[in-house]
Order: C-alpha cells, then structure tokens, then sequence
C-alpha cells in the first residue's frame, strides 16, 4: 500500500489536474466503484464456495452409494454360500444412517431409502393408499376392542 506521504503526492496531483470543483465528484464516483468491486468480488466467492460445496456433497454420495452396494454384494455373497437370510441388511441401514447424520451438521438434508426388509409397524400404520395393512388388521382384531382411540404424541394437551 501506499504510505502517507505517497498518499498526500497523488491527492495534491488530483487536485492540480481536476481542481477543487471535480474532487468531490471524483471522490463519490471512486467510492461507488469500489462498493460495485466489492460486491461483484462477493458474489464471485459465494458462487465459487457453493460449486465446492455441491462437488463435495455429491463426492460423499457417491461414496455413501458404493459403500451400499460393496456391503449388499458381501451380504448376497453371504447369503448364497452359507444359505442363511441376509443379516447386513439392518447394519447396512444403520450405517448408512449413521454416516447421514455425520454429514448432516453442515444444513445439508440427507435422502434416505427405506430398508426393503424392514418389519411393518403394528400401532396403527396404514399402507400408502391409506387402508391398514393385513398385519394391522389382525392384530387389531385379535386385541380387545378400543371404543376411543388415544391422541397422537402431537395431538396430546399437556399436563
């Protein structure tokens, strides 16, 4: 930068050549350059950081993705050689999970897929057309009938 005696030189040298009635303009159009720069530099880095960002959050999809498909291949590989049900499917998920809310405390949102060898609930849940399921409808019959069914934890007043 330049020091203060350079800085007196180039405002003595401005004032000769414009005079003292053109500073003041020169000096607002100066200082309105200046806040354009700064703003385009702004957006430049915030746009830079953003791509990087989305390179990195699809990399760790990627690697979330090849994870899951390297530990179903070995529970397949399992499974045709010792004849026994998968048993990776539950630490498969977990993991998965796990590595999700790793990676989640940058406000990313992580997508996760439904285990297809998950067990259906029993409280009450109902299928995607909205008609409980058959494991629902056995189990409600075979328990003593309800007259009133409780509230929801949402839907509850509290105490």
């Amino acid at each position: 930068m330049l020091s203060i005696p350079h800085m007196i030189v180039v405002f003595l040298v401005v004032l000769v050549v414009f005079g003292p009635q053109k500073l003041p303009e020169l000096a607002r159009s100066f200082g309105k350059l200046m806040a354009e720069f700064r703003k385009a530099s702004n957006d430049f880095k915030s746009a830079f950081e953003e791509e990087m960002r989305d390179l990195e959050r699809q990399a760790r999809i990627a690697e979330l993705k090849k994870q899951v498909a390297e530990a179903n291949a070995a529970a397949d590989a399992a499974t045709r050689g010792v004849g026994n049900p998968p048993v990776l499917a539950a630490p498969v998920a977990t993991t998965a999970l796990a590595q999700a809310a790793a990676h989640s405390h940058s406000g990313e949102v992580p997508v996760l897929q439904p285990v297809a060898e998950s067990v259906p609930r029993l409280d009450g849940a109902t299928s995607e057309t909205g008609a409980p399921t058959e494991s629902v409808e056995k189990a409600k019959e075979e328990s003593e009938p309800v007259t009133e069914n409780p509230p929801s934890h949402d839907q509850q007043q509290p105490a």
